[in-house]
């Protein structure tokens, strides 16, 4: 099966782009920053059990407005320097100056780290506040988009929003960004948590007008409902109806919920791989197992 490509298998040294242009559909896992020495514990746990299915890389995300950044650094350089696998570092405008930008794209450099996401960042404290920036920092992501081309020959990928930026008024505009985004030097792009196909395609499509950008779109097996809707909340991502109404009839019962939030991560992974979607890029709360069962189901993908 394909992926909507037709390059072959990529090479194992290949930056993402050349990756999400092979024929076989990519894979790759988001963690969240741990807070503390035992979250890392788990989170490393997760790493390690997901290195054994060979994804074509892994991101470390920055805590909600740009909170455990160090932790986030030292992990992904970690990852770099200590595993198989290809991290894509992540980095935001959140409180920073632009030397102090110049700082942290030398260090990942220096620790071999080849990618990174470029992010505007939430406003510290209130993802839902107005953003300020630095005094002396950047204002959007195409700026440090920019930035990183201009100090490193790293690869750069930027964040897309499906159902709309929180501070966008329309789809016109998110598209726009995008191809800001691309103009600046960016080569591939990463949605936010997808939970209706038609939404990541019809984004997907209208930047295809535009510029030639990979888009994989994010995904996560649901296991704990009120999580879900929390994380929907402040990501701006509105969940369908129809997904509210499977998993409330089973809420209560956490097994029928893992397994209903399984299925549903299965069906729209398999809808958006057919409709030419790169790969898919779960995110997984730091824990392997849903992940993984969901990437079983779809193992005629990654073949």
């Amino acid at each position: 099966m394909t992926a909507g490509s037709t390059a072959p298998f990529a090479d194992p040294g290949a930056r993402i782009p050349q990756r999400l242009a092979a024929q076989r559909a990519s894979v790759s896992f988001e963690f969240f920053p741990p807070k503390d020495d035992a979250g890392e514990a788990v989170l490393w746990e997760a790493i390690h059990r997901l290195e054994e299915v060979e994804p074509d890389f892994v991101s470390v995300t920055y805590g909600a407005g740009g909170t455990t950044q160090d932790r986030t650094v030292r992990v992904t350089e970690q990852i770099a320097s200590g595993t198989s696998l290809t991290p894509l570092a992540h980095l935001t405008c959140v409180g920073a100056s632009v030397a102090q930008l110049r700082e942290v794209i030398a260090d990942y450099q220096a620790a071999g780290v080849e990618h990174v996401l470029a992010l505007r960042g939430d406003p510290p404290g209130d993802v839902r506040g107005t953003w300020v920036a630095h005094r002396e920092g950047l204002s959007h992501a195409d700026e440090l988009v920019r930035l990183i081309r201009e100090e490193s020959d790293i690869e750069v990928g930027v964040a897309a929003f499906p159902d709309g930026h929180p501070e966008s008024s329309s789809i016109e505009q998110d598209v726009e960004t995008l191809v800001r985004k691309a103009d600046a030097g960016a080569t591939f792009a990463i949605t936010q948590m997808v939970f209706d196909a038609d939404t990541y395609l019809r984004l997907r499509d209208a930047v295809a007008a535009h510029r030639d950008l990979p888009i994989t779109p994010g995904l996560m097996p649901v296991t704990n409902v009120r999580q879900i809707a929390r994380m929907s909340e402040l990501m701006g991502t509105p969940l369908p109806k129809t997904v509210v109404e499977r998993l409330s009839a089973v809420d209560g019962d956490p097994a029928a919920v893992r397994e209903v939030g399984v299925q549903i991560a299965t069906e729209l992974a398999e809808r958006m791989l057919r409709e030419g979607a790169p790969g898919i890029h779960f995110i997984t709360m730091n824990r392997s197992t849903a992940t993984l069962e969901v990437h079983q189901n779809l193992l005629s993908w990654w073949a």
